[in-house]
């Protein structure tokens, strides 16, 4: 490796630990708490280090949101090999809650924390890109499950079923991840929540024709056998 690689190399390593010390930063903290300088501490360099990469707070943030997003949408990258519409949905709403489980400070971030509204407002040329935007996705699984004749006739707003799924979703990862460690309450496993919440949110919106050939497909499925208790 050359003196240029190297150097290339070195400059993205400092930088994936300032946006990975960011993140859990402004997760803990809130962004307003959060200073450039914290972030340089945090990973035992001098505030310029940090500006040489980001020029202010604000960027840093905007950076964070636009990677976590993108990981997300890659988690629903091979929903479209699914023949069925129905069952997209049903696949989408497990991977958005796998990869908050996953990666808890990500999800936190994203959509836990109190961001500014510069965040909401930036230009981003991969916003409404199914492939690029997780929302996209969702309103675009959403509205191939209407034109399939899947949804009853008062769920043909793609934007509203996606809404609804995201808030059954968001449910269940946001009470997995601020939850998982009660003493007060036996919480179901994940899947198990997810699966239910799934099941109930379509069902619901589901035209009786659809959730009778879903059921039909789900008694024709194979059940796996438990593993035996160690």
């Amino acid at each position: 490796m050359g003196s240029t690689e190297r150097r290339a190399r070195e400059r993205e390593d400092v930088r994936r630990r300032i946006l990975d010390a960011a993140r859990e930063l402004f997760v803990a903290e809130g962004y307003e708490a959060v200073t450039m300088r914290k972030v340089a501490e945090r990973i035992e360099y001098t505030p310029p280090a940090i500006y040489f990469h980001f020029k202010d707070k604000l960027e840093l943030v905007q950076a964070l949101v636009q990677e976590d997003f993108a990981t997300l949408a890659g988690h629903f990258a091979r929903l479209d090999e699914v023949a069925d519409p129905w069952e997209r949905l049903a696949r989408m709403g497990r991977d958005y809650v796998k990869f908050a489980t996953q990666n808890p400070n990500h999800y936190r971030l994203m959509f836990m924390t109190k961001l500014p509204p510069e965040v909401e407002k930036m230009d981003d040329p991969e916003r409404g890109i199914p492939a690029k935007d997780a929302y996209a996705m969702v309103r675009h699984l959403s509205a191939e499950a209407m034109a399939a004749g899947c949804l009853k006739p008062e769920y043909q707003d793609p934007d509203l079923v996606a809404q609804v799924l995201w808030s059954g979703m968001h449910g269940i990862a946001s009470l997995t991840i601020t939850m998982c460690d009660s003493h007060w309450i036996d919480m179901r496993p994940t899947p198990v929540l997810t699966d239910a919440m799934i099941d109930a949110l379509l069902a619901g919106m589901g035209t009786p024709a659809t959730i009778a050939r879903n059921l039909l497909d789900k008694t024709k499925t194979p059940k796996r056998k438990p593993k035996p208790r160690s």
